[in-house]
């Protein structure tokens, strides 16, 4: 599981110069079997139409997966690939923040799936993802 000495504030330093900081993904919860981050809904983060682009979701999902299994494993050892991801977009947002919880539902030895759901600021779900990583040893 994700060490208890992880600090939100750590992690988010990690990301400077990333595309994670290009489009505004913070780091703002770390549990047990889980991470949360925020995105914010700007012209960072827009499709043409004005509303947050369906891609967007997607790099707020992978960020949040990802991150759960490099915090997970032992990184001097072994690294963590995303593998397989989809999302279905079920909702629009065209201003505020987005908020993305991903769960581990398998921690194996080879292979993480993630369920993240991304949801606005009053619990209305945007999209709902999963995420599969593979677990590669260090060579």
């Amino acid at each position: 599981m994700i060490p208890k000495s992880i600090k939100v504030k750590d992690i988010n330093a990690i990301n400077k110069n990333t595309l994670i900081d290009t489009l505004g993904i913070e780091f703002i919860e770390v549990g047990n079997d889980y991470i949360v981050g925020k995105m914010p809904v700007d012209e960072r983060t827009f499709q043409p139409m004005g509303l947050l682009h369906g891609g967007a979701n997607v790099a707020l999902a992978e960020t949040l997966g990802s991150t759960g299994t490099y915090l997970m494993i032992g990184t001097k050892t072994h690294y963590g690939v995303c593998i397989e991801i989809n999302a279905n977009h079920v909702g629009s947002i065209m201003e505020g923040y987005v908020y993305g919880k991903a769960e581990i539902v398998h921690k194996g030895k080879t292979t993480h799936i993630w369920k993240i759901e991304i949801k606005d600021e009053h619990g209305k779900m945007i999209s709902i993802a999963r995420l599969t990583m593979m677990i590669l040893e260090r060579k």
